[in-house]
């Protein structure tokens, strides 16, 4: 069976990352001062390089309030290649919320993310409520980051545990939790075994280095729909993570799934917002 895949968190410009301290801390001490971190692309660049690998799409990030432009750019190009996933503070209440709305309207918005660490707050926090609202009703996926982070920033917010209080709440949400679950890959799976909303995204994770109960699970009946490919490219290159994931040793169709087709069910199939 021939490979093909869909690569959910690759950065085409990191902005200001490069001036925030934080950041360079952790390509020195997490990704051992990887050449390309800060790598930005062109969309040409980008998407041949993604030919090369079998790449048949990329989810790519903007932010609401940001000028995105270049970013969209990449997406009114190759429309047939990218999707946007879009980070939200929750903090800010139906503002946000509005603009999410009017965003995900007019452009091709397959995920909303949240970064707990960013705002100190958890995902069992009242603020983020309306969000969880406002996704079941656009009928969008969001993105919240587990486990321990890499900048020095709070990790208690990113314990799984607190998405468990949300999916009791909001029963027709989908959660993608992001960046793995170090070191709570237990509670994850557990989680996931719980609630059918809920998955879990490889991104910033070398698949060599995810933890055998993890990839026993992605090849089990009750896992091989939940978990979805991600490499963070450049951060981690695109290539290394799709040829370490084909050394996990899972069958055809499980590594299918992880590649491809949970991400294209989830992020990619038609969605149908409530009226």
């Amino acid at each position: 069976m021939s490979t093909r895949a869909i690569d959910c968190w690759v950065n085409v410009t990191q902005g200001g990352a490069k001036n925030q301290a934080f950041m360079q801390k952790v390509r020195e001490t997490t990704f051992r001062n990887s050449p390309d971190f800060f790598k930005d692309f062109e969309a040409d660049e980008l998407v041949a390089h993604m030919d090369d690998h079998g790449v048949a799409k990329a989810v790519i990030t903007i932010a609401l309030g940001a000028p995105n432009d270049r970013v969209i750019a990449f997406a009114e190009k190759f429309p047939e290649r990218f999707g946007l996933g879009c980070y939200l503070d929750p903090r800010k209440g139906m503002r946000e919320l509005w603009e999410l709305e009017a965003m995900a309207g007019s452009l091709p918005i397959v995920l909303a993310k949240i970064t707990p660490f960013m705002i100190d707050l958890p995902p069992s926090a009242p603020e983020y409520w309306p969000v969880y609202a406002k996704c079941v009703e656009l009928d969008l996926p969001i993105g919240i980051n587990t486990g321990v982070p890499g900048p020095p920033k709070p990790a208690d917010v990113q314990d799984p545990i607190h998405l468990d209080r949300a999916m009791i709440h909001f029963p027709e949400l989908k959660v993608i939790m992001s960046h793995g679950a170090d070191p709570w890959w237990g509670m994850a799976i557990r989680l996931m075994r719980k609630y059918e909303g809920l998955h879990l995204m490889t991104s910033a994770w070398a698949p060599k280095y995810l933890p055998r109960e993890l990839v026993d699970f992605m090849g089990s009946s009750r896992g091989i729909a939940k978990i979805l490919f991600a490499s963070d490219h450049p951060v981690l290159p695109m290539e290394r993570c799709l040829a370490e994931a084909a050394a996990l040793g899972l069958s055809d169709d499980a590594l299918d799934a992880y590649l491809y087709g949970n991400a294209r069910r989830l992020l990619f199939a038609d969605r149908t917002p409530r009226p």
